[in-house]
């Protein structure tokens, strides 16, 4: 892999900890208690190597649901190469973090397949420029803002495939397909793809069987999900839409601002009910 591309991705990709990080102009230094010029600090960085847990920690401070998992699935992509130790570690350069830093930020910012983001990394090791950012005022967004359970799991768009849900939930496939058996997730009917909510589901599973909560365990909060919303149908059912003449029935025709609002407060009533049969609120 080209080393250009360390710069290449800083002009493409903000650099790490940009977001409301403190200004790192001057940087203190041990040597005879005097400052440490950035460009001497930089030099010392570009040469040092990083082992996959620093890489991690790197790049959580802008990426904060990035895994182990996901940075190995970049590298079997061929996204990133990083150098190997005899005992065969992985060692990262600081231009391999750029690289997993432009990814990740073409993927967020830009809705980039990994196909597209390959092309382009290739394409800087060539020595060509990056794509030129976006210039000038964003349009105002056509979507409305977050309501309902979008305020609560996000509002985030995705569309992923199937390694791509394995690579970004940290989940195995025996796992995922353990959740699918038990129908607490599964592809967009004629898709092919997962949603966020999937993506959210795989997430928490992953966080749930850290602490010995096995998919087979989480039959009942599927069960609770499936009552909770043919209660939410039957609250709107008066309040549905008439269908054109030819229409097919479904859920487009249901009003989504009470569904959402109903759907949010059976969460804080669920979460209430949860808090004090284990008495845990506040004293």
């Amino acid at each position: 892999m080209s080393s250009r591309l360390s710069a290449a991705a800083a002009v493409a990709a903000p650099p790490l900890g940009s977001a409301g990080g403190p200004s790192r102009a001057v940087r203190s230094g041990r040597v005879g208690a005097r400052p440490v010029p950035d460009a001497e600090a930089d030099a010392r960085m570009a040469a040092k190597v990083l082992n996959i847990g620093e890489v991690l920690d790197r790049l959580r401070v802008d990426y904060a649901d990035i895994t182990l998992s996901k940075i190995r699935y970049l590298e079997a992509e061929g996204l990133v190469e990083p150098a190997r130790t005899s005992a065969n570690y992985r060692k990262y350069s600081a231009g391999d973090v750029a690289r997993l830093a432009y990814v990740l930020h073409a993927q967020r910012e830009r809705y980039l397949p990994l196909r597209v983001i390959k092309d382009e990394l290739a394409a800087m090791d060539r020595g060509e420029a990056p794509p030129a950012a976006p210039t000038g005022p964003r349009a105002v967004p056509s979507t409305p803002p977050a309501t309902g359970l979008d305020v609560l799991l996000g509002a985030e768009r995705v569309r992923l495939s199937r390694r791509e849900l394995l690579a970004a939930s940290g989940l195995d496939e025996e796992a995922l397909a353990e959740l699918e058996r038990h129908g607490l997730l599964r592809a967009v009917s004629g898709g092919g793809y997962y949603d966020a909510d999937a993506l959210v589901v795989a997430r928490t599973v992953g966080l749930l069987a850290a602490h010995g909560v096995q998919a087979r365990h989480l039959r009942a909060a599927r069960a609770a999900a499936d009552r909770e919303a043919g209660l939410i149908e039957a609250a709107v059912a008066p309040l549905r839409a008439p269908r054109s003449a030819g229409a097919t029935a479904g859920d487009d025709d249901l009003p989504r601002d009470s569904v959402d609002e109903l759907a949010l407060l059976l969460v804080r009533l669920h979460a209430a009910l949860l808090r004090a049969r284990l008495g845990s609120g506040p004293r």
